[in-house]
């Protein structure tokens, strides 16, 4: 699926599991809460310091992935156990924010994205803790892609791009 698709399922997804590297060459990956503010930037935000802050501090490429709608289901023309689901895939860099403007604008959609009810008290929330928070960015290097299984009304796998 296109890049569109993709970016669709990484802003419905309750979280984005984010894959680091750490230094000695591991793998650490984590399921955080992003909200992404144009076609390749995405923002979370953490502790001050941290194994992701130190993943980053070693090699700054990190790739993200996300599933949504995932339904165990019983394929309806063939009887095949199998999953309807919606996934996309992402590669970028990660930095920690320094500018306090940008790092509060990045706090703003994040609290936007999850608490839309609640930004009344974004600006208390702010003065309390942005000293002793850490926002990071991750800018997308290449387009985002998608994958799907699903079916349409009549039991027909929707294959490649074809929507309902």
């Amino acid at each position: 699926m296109d890049a569109a698709f993709a970016l669709e399922v990484l802003d419905k997804a309750p979280y984005v599991t984010v894959s680091f590297t750490r230094p000695d060459g591991t793998p650490y990956g984590v399921p955080l809460s992003l909200a992404r503010t144009d076609e390749k930037t995405f923002y979370f935000h953490c502790a001050l310091e941290g194994e992701k802050l130190d993943c980053m501090a070693s090699n700054p490429n990190v790739a993200l992935s996300a599933v949504t709608r995932c339904t165990p289901t019983v394929g309806p023309k063939d009887g095949s156990f199998t999953l309807q689901f919606k996934s996309a895939m992402a590669v970028g860099t990660a930095e920690v924010v320094t500018d306090r403007d940008e790092k509060i604008e990045a706090l703003r959609a994040i609290c936007q994205r999850f608490l839309p009810k609640h930004m009344d008290a974004f600006d208390d929330a702010i003065a309390c803790s942005l000293e002793r928070t850490a926002v990071v960015k991750i800018t997308l290097t290449e387009p985002p892609t998608g994958k799907r299984k699903q079916y349409d009304k009549e039991g027909e796998e929707l294959k490649w791009q074809r929507m309902e």
